[in-house]
């Protein structure tokens, strides 16, 4: 699972921004630069929103995994080839060849007792729309700090999954991110409109993991 940081005593991660990084225009995670992305990936630091501290989320990942070649809980190692991201690959490349013009990261976040599910630990009815400005290139990185899979599903518009070094791997329309891990994606934003970005687990979604997704 990696180091679960939601009962780590003497660490100031609470002092970190509590702002809605999906809303942070120009900016990744936590309003600040690029200055932790690879020459080619997405970036690698771990930011966690003051948001993640509460009630609603019972864990935190200090140091996610960002291999695609898992075959997830319960498929490993049981005598079978499971298909992985790792070994999708969608001929032709990618549809729009640009780079990202920013980053917005997300962390799939909950409480297992609980059972209640979210994105930064806010929960759909308190959350305000991600946006997107129309044409722009943009790349998502989704951090799971939950014990669970969730397959996320961005309607409206193609979702372009790279490698941790920032290669085209597979276009997607819903994209498994695995506990502890750290995926990252390209999306075009060539679909005007209001959008629903949601696990597809409908309890999940259902319980609050799910955003609104503005292109103007």
């Amino acid at each position: 699972m990696g180091a679960m940081g939601g009962g780590m005593a003497g660490m100031s991660h609470g002092d970190m921004s509590g702002m809605d990084h999906g809303n942070m225009k120009g900016m990744n995670h936590a309003g600040m630069g690029h200055g932790a992305m690879t020459a080619a990936g997405a970036s690698t630091e771990v930011r966690h929103a003051r948001t993640e501290y509460g009630a609603s989320i019972d864990m935190r990942v200090d140091t996610p995994r960002t291999n695609l070649d898992d075959p997830g809980i319960g498929l490993r190692n049981n005598g079978r080839r499971v298909l992985t991201l790792a070994d999708l690959h969608t001929v032709g490349g990618p549809m729009d060849p640009r780079g990202a013009e920013r980053e917005i990261e997300l962390h799939l976040t909950g409480n297992m007792e609980r059972y209640s599910w979210s994105f930064d630990g806010v929960e759909y009815g308190k959350s305000t729309p991600v946006r997107f400005q129309y044409g722009e290139r943009v790349r998502i990185i989704l951090h799971n700090d939950t014990m669970m899979t969730h397959p996320m599903h961005l309607h409206g518009m193609w979702s372009e999954l790279e490698t941790p070094d920032g290669q085209f791997l597979a276009r997607r329309h819903t994209i498994p991110v695995q506990p502890a891990q750290r995926i990252s994606f390209l999306v075009t934003a060539d679909a005007l409109g209001r959008w629903a970005w949601h696990c597809h687990l409908m309890l999940h979604m259902d319980t609050g993991m799910f955003r609104e997704v503005v292109v103007a």
